[in-house]
């Protein structure tokens, strides 16, 4: 009985192999879900997440031998460097100004780590990894199908948008495109293999239409612009060009020929009209577009299938495809620049405008191609910044909203640097960057060698096709997340390391040591005595590897479990204050003691007494928040509010103006200080009202 990744024998055979397939389709299965709901970026869902990674990598070790010998030395050292870069990242803790936060960033980092190893430490077969991979396209594909159709029947549709861009279901538009780009590069490269089934080939390419298309509702610029650059890496890095140019033909035509009227829904959104007329126009034009792919690459799929050409025709064609690839690129390229004007002016203008921040962009025409106006330049400039001063370990994981706040000139307060390369450097200076990029570098030559092998092609073709596809999707992560904060949604950057991961996995082992392992009778020769001495020390190196791991394990799981935890029980508390503020305080008092490094639940608690006016107690609650971090410009401002209603002037005005150093660009701190200065007494009520409008005004 046939399947579409091969015979059931073959296929099954692959599974028996490949026993680590199984593991890790049910972490397939985890970023799907994650991807549904705010790109994994909260806590309560990634932490529980990372446990479920954390037992199934042990279900794999005890399950699947992980022979470390037959690993390749690069991803033994690409495993080697993320492991230390893990570590570091923990130990930032120590000097981090915020560790709470810091704990967070360490957790997410081992995260990674966890789907890496998960992913990369067993051998794949061609069609074990391409279940994996072309099951997660297929996934994406199907929840992108659901996002359109709920976003199609939204009766509120600005809800999902934000200034005419989809955010739904990410929660932040850049993050929700990239969502769905990260997929269609490996369907679409999965789509030119002739390995596959035609019809799965078919279903690849129409899917590949749907995420380009969702991804384009988001009017996100930096996937936008991600595009010419992963084009450019595909055509230049990886082989079977024209297989893949065909395939690309009409998957861009079909996404291009629903563009204006996906385009059209943001603009009736801002501009006035019929939003929802133009979102059924965009959904129909959508999957029309998407079957007419599928049908064309399924039918040209199953007719290359069938088809037995000579050499010679063979040759032929290929020239007269690689021809008319050649002239395809030259009419883009022409068309590009008559549509753009004069290249160095549109480079002057990009130049400008990011510098420029939001107001630099041009008033008038699409916001993709108004420029790259935002206060990106500024967020740079204050990481080169800190990592300067602190060059050697840098300032700790995820501890930029600080250094922001005091250096900064945007009005925005981010929390990340908004890339993932000023992020490792920053944060884990000269020390963590090198682990970082070594890792990384090791990891992209093994599954680049399975893409580009010689040897890889003739044995497993299949392997090939993946390897390059997983490639592809791992590099649209890393060009888009250079410039913007990716590294903090696990439902991205887990399946970009999970991408990474498979295409190490298809890489070429390393013989194993002979006789090592293998059936050894008893014997009282010395060449059976040596076997049998050898079979022992390695069931005693599992054992002691599988108790290093049990050890390990316990500790991961403990630092994941502790702040997750401490999270649900200060949501609890946000929730059932109003009407049962003892409980409130008493979870809070938990969340605290659970995650004994963070400052939120004793914020949230002397926010709660101050609905009360319980100022007292409120003013308890933030002085230990600031225990926790010293630097926390809320519980300084509400401090010195609360100084100021007691009438204690002197003591609110030092408090106040400490808080105007620790964020000097605040307009609302700088009022409150100048009417304690004028001598007048803080409103409480009013501050907190100016305080929500301003994080409403923001989020």
């Amino acid at each position: 009985m046939p399947t579409w990744l091969g015979s059931t024998a073959k296929f099954s055979d692959g599974l028996r192999a490949a026993p680590a397939t199984i593991p890790c389709v049910g972490a397939i299965a985890l970023f799907v879900v994650w991807a549904s709901d705010q790109a994994g970026y909260p806590i309560t869902h990634w932490a529980p997440g990372g446990l479920i990674v954390l037992g199934l990598l042990g279900v794999a070790l005890i399950g699947a031998r992980a022979r470390l010998r037959e690993l390749p030395r690069a991803v033994l050292l690409a495993l080697a460097c993320l492991v230390l870069y893990t570590a570091l990242s923990y130990l930032s803790i120590l000097w981090a100004n915020v560790q709470g936060v810091a704990w967070e960033g360490a957790n997410r980092t081992l995260l990674y780590l966890l789907v890496f190893a998960l992913f990369a430490l067993w051998p794949q077969r061609g069609s074990t990894a391409a279940l994996l991979l072309g099951g997660w396209a297929l996934a994406m594909t199907g929840l992108a199908v659901f996002v359109v159709l709920h976003v199609d029947a939204a009766s509120h549709l600005a809800r999902l948008f934000s200034e005419g861009r989809l955010q739904y279901p990410g929660d932040y538009e850049n993050a929700s495109a990239a969502t769905w780009a990260m997929a269609a590069w490996p369907a679409l490269l999965l789509a030119s293999s002739e390995r596959l089934h035609w019809a799965l080939r078919g279903l690849l390419a129409g899917g590949a239409v749907v995420l380009a298309d969702l991804s384009l509702l988001s009017l996100s610029r930096g996937s936008l612009f991600s595009t010419p650059v992963l084009l450019v890496l595909i055509f230049v890095l990886l082989p079977r060009r024209l297989r893949t140019f065909a395939v690309l033909v009409p998957v861009a035509i079909g996404v291009g020929a629903t563009a204006p009227s996906i385009l059209r829904v943001g603009d009736r959104l801002l501009h006035g009209g019929d939003a929802p007329a133009a979102m059924h126009a965009a959904t129909a034009a959508i999957f029309i577009a998407a079957l007419v792919v599928g049908v064309v690459v399924g039918f040209a799929a199953a007719a290359e299938s069938r088809a037995t050409l000579s050499d010679v025709t063979a040759q032929r064609l290929r020239r007269g495809g690689t021809a008319i690839a050649v002239v395809t690129l030259v009419a883009v390229l022409a068309g590009a620049w008559i549509v753009a004007g004069n290249p160095v002016e549109r480079v002057e203008h990009g130049w400008n405008t990011f510098k420029g921040g939001y107001a630099a962009d041009r008033a008038t025409g699409s916001r993709l191609t108004s420029g790259f106006g935002s206060d990106r330049y500024d967020f740079y400039r204050v990481a080169l910044n800190e990592f300067v001063d602190h060059p050697i370990v840098g300032i700790g994981a995820d501890n930029f909203q600080q250094g922001y706040l005091l250096h900064g000139r945007g009005t925005e307060t981010p929390r990340f640097p908004h890339s993932v390369e000023l992020r490792t450097l920053t944060q884990t200076g000269i020390v963590g960057a090198p682990l970082a990029v070594v890792g990384l570098l090791a990891a992209l030559l093994a599954a680049g060698r399975a893409a580009l092998s010689r040897s890889v092609r003739r044995a497993d073709p299949l392997a090939a096709s993946v390897a390059a596809a997983a490639l592809a999707g791992f590099a649209y992560w890393v060009v888009h997340g250079s410039f913007d904060w990716f590294w903090e949604f696990a439902g991205l950057g887990a399946p970009a390391f999970a991408l990474l991961g498979i295409g190490c996995a298809l890489a070429p082992r390393r013989r194993a040591e002979q006789g090592a392992g293998a059936g050894v009778s008893a014997s009282d020769t010395p060449a059976g005595t040596q076997r049998g001495r050898v079979v022992r020390r390695l069931g005693g190196g599992r054992v002691a590897l599988l108790a290093t791991f049990a050890v390990l394990a316990l500790a991961a799981a403990a630092s994941l479990i502790a702040p997750w935890l401490s999270q649900l029980q200060l949501e609890r508390a946000a929730r059932i204050w109003p009407t049962a503020p003892r409980q409130a305080y008493s979870e809070l008092d938990e969340a605290a003691s659970l995650n004994p490094l963070s400052e939120e639940p004793e914020l949230l608690a002397g926010g709660i007494a101050l609905r009360f006016g319980d100022l007292a107690r409120a003013d308890s609650e933030f002085a230990k928040a600031l225990q926790r971090n010293p630097r926390d410009t809320y519980a300084t401002l509400e401090r010195g509010a609360i100084a100021s209603a007691r009438g204690e002037r002197k003591r609110a005005l030092a408090l106040l103006r400490r808080t105007a150093r620790l964020s000097p660009r605040d307009e609302l701190i700088h009022e409150v200080l100048a009417v304690v200065e004028k001598g007048e007494r803080i409103s409480i009520d009013r501050l907190n009202r100016s305080i929500l409008l301003k994080a409403r005004q923001f989020s």
